[in-house]
């Protein structure tokens, strides 16, 4: 998204596939109401933050992250990026990060790259990943999906009616993102943006006002 940017050993690396979750956010928010306010949560190195604050110049941006050496290097890369005065950096437990921020109903879109890998995979075939990188940026809990679960049920008291939640998820998680959002009953049916080789990885979604209607997910490149 043409955003330079600070990494560190103890941080997750940005990959392809979060781009893709960047420039969807991107393209939702283009010509859309000036001011908005959005959340970016685990931010990591800031990558998301500062990809949607750099192409939205109207945007104010929080992200949240929680380790010290993660907050720190995020609010590194903003300071380096002079965006400082539209991107503020939290630290804490999700959207406990959040509490003294004043953002509940305020929130135009929620953006989030969670840990997907189950703790299983990440002591088998994907252990390789843990050897410089943290296991907080990868581990999903039991079957991948502990953060998602939280992610879904507490962007609610955030997220304006209308306000969108897109969300990075593993291969193959599609479903599971699906049904989680469609047990919440608060947001509209699910789309899923595909990578470059037709897998979907990006849920796209909607709060709604009132109770959820049924559908089916689509799937758009």
């Amino acid at each position: 998204m043409g955003v330079e940017l600070e990494l560190a050993p103890d941080v997750l690396v940005p990959r392809e596939e979060t781009e893709l979750l960047g420039r969807r956010a991107v393209s939702l928010l283009e010509g859309g109401p000036s001011d908005v306010a959005i959340i970016d949560m685990c931010c990591g190195s800031g990558n998301l933050a500062l990809g949607i604050a750099s192409e939205i110049p109207s945007a104010s941006v929080w992200g949240a992250d929680l380790t010290d050496s993660t907050v720190a290097l995020a609010r590194r890369n903003v300071d380096r990026l002079g965006l400082g005065s539209r991107v503020s950096i939290r630290q804490g437990d999700l959207f406990a990060a959040l509490e003294g921020d004043a953002l509940q109903g305020r929130v135009d879109m929620v953006v989030c790259n969670p840990p997907y890998i189950s703790t299983g995979r990440l002591e088998g075939d994907r252990a390789h990943l843990l050897d410089n990188e943290p296991r907080e940026a990868f581990d999903g809990g039991p079957y991948g999906i502990s953060i998602h679960q939280r992610l879904i049920r507490d962007a609610l008291a955030f997220l304006k009616p209308g306000g969108w939640l897109l969300f990075e998820f593993g291969e193959g998680q599609e479903r599971q993102a699906a049904a989680l959002l469609s047990r919440a009953k608060a947001y509209a049916p699910v789309t899923f943006a595909t990578d470059r080789d037709g897998k979907p990885r990006v849920a796209i979604v909607q709060k709604i006002d009132g109770p959820a209607e049924t559908g089916t997910a689509e799937q758009s490149r």
